[in-house]
């Protein structure tokens, strides 16, 4: 079992961190009461090896629980081979991140955040003391903690997750969709009766398509179009992209097309999912 509690000054970058551990899919948990800690072995009891990674997020909220939470973190460290990361940053990149997203601090008074800050490094100097690692996140971009989390904990999980959907116009776009492309063009199966009950997937329906002069040129400059992108958006820190091919239907060409794309990229290395939303309609 993996465990990791997570602490650090506030603005530093938990939200961050949790958020990109989850996507790897640790069990995570925001805000988590330092006295609760005591009933995590009657957790992992309940849950058996349905999860084998946990995330914690321990820090200034909880400072009423400190007194009596020092000895249960130390123990559940010890007990489960925790990994405690505490998360600094300098208090110019606090303020400035404060000030743009316009956030209070949580011993936020009117006099000064400076303030505010020294007294929150004074109550969390314990945990900072007994954390396993300190990461300073002043010149890290919310992307590039994102990656950073993805490189040390992801391993084999770092590939952003593909939804490919075909669907027809007359049912409207998919809402999830983050890449639409219009497919219409191409001869519809649809005006030809012996193809017309058949759907995309079916091998008449492809050679129809597929046989149209200008199929291979358009085909191989989406391809590529989407090779291109798909790092970008990777490189952006986006965990899931859903590509979309419409017609009007939902059930010939963009069926057709959607296929032949997952043929072609599922050597890429992606976790590639693929949903026919309109074929039966």
């Amino acid at each position: 079992m993996k465990l990791i509690i997570l602490s650090g000054i506030s603005g530093s970058g938990k939200t961050t961190f949790l958020k990109a551990l989850e996507d790897i899919g640790f069990f995570c948990v925001d805000h988590f009461p330092l006295v609760l800690l005591k009933k995590f072995s009657e957790l992992i009891s309940l849950i058996g090896d349905r999860i084998d990674k946990f995330a914690f997020v321990v820090d200034i909220r909880e400072r009423e629980f400190f007194d009596t939470g020092r000895e249960v973190l130390k123990e559940i460290k010890e007990k489960f081979n925790g990994e405690l990361i505490f998360l600094e940053s300098t208090d110019e990149a606090l303020m400035k991140r404060f000030k743009e997203t316009r956030r209070l601090h949580p011993l936020y008074t009117p006099a000064n955040i400076k303030e505010a800050l020294d007294e929150e490094r004074r109550l969390m100097g314990w945990i900072k003391d007994m954390a396993d690692s300190v990461l300073d996140t002043s010149n890290l971009t919310p992307h590039e903690l994102r990656r950073f989390v993805l490189s040390v904990y992801g391993k084999d999980e770092l590939k952003m997750k593909i939804n490919l959907m075909s669907f027809g116009y007359a049912y409207g776009i998919p809402p999830q969709a983050d890449l639409v492309f219009d497919v219409r063009f191409l001869p519809n199966p649809y005006f030809v009766e012996d193809l017309r009950e058949k759907n995309g997937l079916s091998k008449e329906i492809g050679d129809y398509i597929s046989s149209w002069e200008g199929f291979d040129k358009f085909f191989l400059l989406l391809l590529d179009f989407l090779l291109y992108l798909i790092p970008l958006f990777e490189k952006e820190g986006k965990s899931y992209l859903t590509i979309c091919i419409g017609c009007t239907g939902g059930k010939h060409r963009s069926v057709y097309v959607l296929s032949a794309l997952e043929e072609r990229l599922k050597d890429t290395g992606y976790d590639i999912s693929t949903v026919h939303r309109d074929i039966d309609r």
